[in-house]
């Protein structure tokens, strides 16, 4: 089934991405309207995300993000073919100067997005990067292995390295001892593990537990952090703009990072709700679930 499923999406990705995004209109019509993917989730989050917002307004909201949420899949997988200078012009990087100026200083940096935009297509990043200095994009390992490789494989094609998250200390300790620069990619917007609810706080009017791997890693080995705040300017065409969250991050306080991510989120998701990944079950743990 897999194979079939490769193969079917190796010969459709051919396609130019304006005649894909029909076929996204279409699978918007099933996906809403037949399967109702996940609508109890994103209805129930989005309400209590924005309790001002009337029924109405919420609906609106919920049917853009369907849309977008099928376009994202449809350049997700359009991944496969799609050339080093056509996604150099869908993606553009702001402010990456900022970024590339830690390079000079000898520091390697982490770089916070979320599921937000199209955050496959931040891997991008790398067209505009030394060949010696890679973006790394760490990623948590899929439970199918096939699935797995196949994103995989479309990250790398735009010559992006990928690192699974359990083999990220291995790989900064390594990288460090070789005297290597790399910018770490992480999406930090992921509901923690049981095991992990160390930090909460108030995000979207919601008591929400806040992954903080990427902090501790930033303070222990003093990697700047960046806010990488990605917008659509139009189907199919994006910027990521680099926003500095601690440039010398071994001198903050315990959580300052995390608690600085996550208002420039929230501030990103107010502005355009429908570009957020709402589908996911972010408020599944209460504080009394902590360990």
């Amino acid at each position: 089934m897999y194979y079939l499923f490769y193969g079917l999406i190796w010969l459709i990705t051919w396609l130019p991405l304006p005649i894909l995004y029909i076929l996204s209109d279409f699978i918007f019509l099933f996906v809403y309207y037949v399967v109702g993917y996940r609508k109890n989730v994103v209805r129930n989050n989005l309400k209590n995300s924005f309790p001002t917002k009337s029924a109405k307004e919420l609906k609106k909201i919920e049917r853009k993000f369907y849309r977008y949420f099928c376009d994202v899949f449809i350049e997700s997988l359009y991944e496969m073919h799609i050339s080093k200078k056509e996604m150099m012009k869908r993606m553009n990087f702001s402010q990456l100067e900022l970024v590339l100026e830690q390079y000079e200083k000898g520091k390697s940096c982490m770089l916070m997005t979320a599921h937000y935009g199209n955050w496959e297509w931040a891997s991008g990043l790398s067209l505009f990067l030394p060949s010696d200095k890679p973006l790394y994009g760490v990623y948590k390992r899929l439970t199918s292995k096939h699935f797995d490789d196949l994103m995989c494989e479309l990250r790398m094609k735009s010559t992006g390295l990928n690192v699974e998250k359990n083999d990220l200390l291995r790989k900064l300790f390594q990288l460090r001892k070789d005297k290597q620069l790399a910018m770490f990619g992480m999406i930090s917007d992921q509901r923690p593990p049981r095991n992990s609810l160390h930090y909460w706080t108030t995000f979207l009017n919601q008591d929400t537990p806040i992954i903080t791997g990427t902090e501790v890693l930033s303070r222990k080995f003093d990697y700047p952090v960046f806010y990488s705040e990605i917008t659509r300017i139009k189907r199919g065409y994006y910027n990521c703009e680099f926003i500095p969250i601690s440039l010398e991050p071994s001198k903050t306080s315990e959580f300052e990072i995390s608690e600085k991510y996550i208002r420039l989120l929230e501030k990103t998701i107010e502005t355009k709700p429908e570009f957020w990944l709402w589908t996911h079950r972010r408020w599944k743990f209460k504080r009394e679930d902590a360990i």
